[in-house]
């Protein structure tokens, strides 16, 4: 059994004049007992014990059994001896105290010597930490002996919830697009990611693609698979691990964004057809607006033209700038000159940092073009993942949820219009229109500094 020897504080005393009236004598008695008792608090943000080996679950369960019950006890009157006077301890003070204990036996209503309820009790018990600031004056038995049962007990859906919200935070992380109860960062520099299961095709990407030296340092590292509560998850480098307050940028690529799957139903939707005219009640024709629907196919055609995905190949997901929130509605940034004006805002003409993506970027596509994978694949709602901030640069392909191995008997060249059937997708035809638009900024900037230099 590994332990740790903990030495409790030294209480301080007061001691006060005979000639001290009976009311300022409760008033510093109280205050000396709350100082103590802030004394003797032992919290979970103090201490953290990680491993207790040799304790059985019974006699932990008993401990916590015991430690309440004394908890619970009334507490005695305190006799002061000052100066050979004794003093009683004034009913106030008592008051205080039962209070106290009335509210620790309200919190602890399941029957501790049952050990099947251990999950439940440690449900309960972080559930009530969360609402009751009180609980953080806990005895020092009681927080060894609950330390000790959580590294034993089996987590439970409520336990591994709110385990998973500790989690959603570290420091600088965030999330520019997706669901956001698919991804849980942890503070370890690793994302989890939710998937269907083991043969989820984002996982079989990542094992390919790690599979292969050069393809595998443009995408995060693949650091393997987890099973929490019954529920897969891909375990990823955390992109934003390392950086401070970054630039981040999300870009999808492609021209197609959806699955040629998802599209073949052609039955006629009037939801759809209702979604299409509440945006643009010119886009629908002269059949469509007769028949008052349309096919999935239609309506997700139309959704892809209202951005740059189907003329360009790439949109502009969402931004972050540095100090301001996320920026999460760009997908109608679609004309060369708006995308210009949002990629120089998002560079803030730091030239070394647009030289570094620039190089990034094309070595991606090179990459891209020479590997396996994607010659064998086709690569569905991919994006660009961009991070800067003083010091660093960073650019990964991410997001392999649609990716698709191809028939024996198919080769796609990710830049060939799309037709029913062939699988093109524009991957990277997005990737050449994506660094085109770059390189105009750099230009641009280069040329607004030749004009300041004269």
């Amino acid at each position: 059994m590994t332990s740790t020897v903990l030495q409790r504080p030294i209480a301080t005393t007061t001691t006060t004049a005979t000639t001290i009236s009976v009311d300022k004598k409760a008033a510093k008695a109280t205050k000396a007992t709350t100082r103590s008792r802030n004394t003797m608090a032992w919290s979970h943000e103090k201490l953290r014990f990680s491993c207790i080996d040799n304790i059985g679950l019974k006699q932990l369960w008993k401990l916590i059994a015991l430690d309440t019950a004394n908890a619970a006890a009334p507490t005695s009157n305190h006799n002061n001896n000052n100066n050979g006077h004794n003093v009683e301890q004034p009913k106030a003070n008592n008051n205080i105290n039962s209070s106290n204990n009335n509210i620790n036996n309200e919190r602890l209503t399941i029957p501790y010597d049952n050990c099947d309820n251990l999950a439940d009790y440690l449900s309960l018990q972080r559930a009530d930490q969360g609402q009751n600031q009180n609980q953080q004056h806990m005895s020092l038995l009681k927080f060894l002996a609950i330390n000790a049962l959580e590294l034993s007990a089996p987590a439970t859906p409520l336990l591994l919830q709110q385990q998973q919200q500790k989690q959603s935070k570290p420091l600088g992380w965030m999330q520019l697009s997706g669901h956001p109860e698919s991804i849980v960062p942890t503070t370890t520099g690793i994302v989890r990611k939710r998937i269907a299961g083991i043969e989820d095709s984002e996982v079989l990407a990542y094992q390919l693609i790690s599979q292969e030296p050069k393809t595998s340092q443009i995408v995060p590292a693949y650091l393997g698979l987890r099973e929490l509560q019954s529920q897969h998850y891909i375990e990823l480098q955390d992109l934003l691990a390392g950086f401070k307050d970054p630039c981040v940028m999300d870009i999808k690529l492609g021209s197609r964004t959806f699955l040629e799957s998802e599209v073949s139903n052609k039955t006629l939707r009037p939801d759809l057809y209702q979604k299409m005219i509440a945006v643009d009640p010119s886009a629908p024709t002269q059949a469509e607006h007769e028949a008052q629907a349309i096919t999935k196919l239609r309506y997700m055609l139309f959704r892809e033209s209202l951005s740059s995905s189907h003329s360009k190949g790439f949109r502009i997901e969402a931004l972050r700038l540095r100090g301001r929130a996320p920026l999460k509605d760009l997908k109608t940034c679609r004309s060369s000159e708006q995308i210009s004006q949002t990629i120089e805002q998002f560079l803030a003409a730091r030239r070394s940092v647009q030289k570094e993506l620039l190089k990034r970027l094309k070595h991606m596509r090179l990459v891209i073009e020479q590997s396996p994978f994607f010659n064998r694949h086709e690569i569905v709602g991919s994006s660009i993942f961009i991070v800067y901030d003083d010091h660093r640069v960073g650019a990964w392909l991410i997001d392999f949820a649609k990716s698709r191995q191809l028939p024996p008997q198919l080769r796609v060249d990710h830049r060939s219009p799309w037709a029913p059937g062939n699988r093109e997708e524009g991957l990277l035809r997005g990737m050449d229109e994506l660094i085109h638009a770059f390189e105009e900024v750099y230009a641009r900037s280069s040329s607004h500094r030749g004009c300041l230099k004269i």
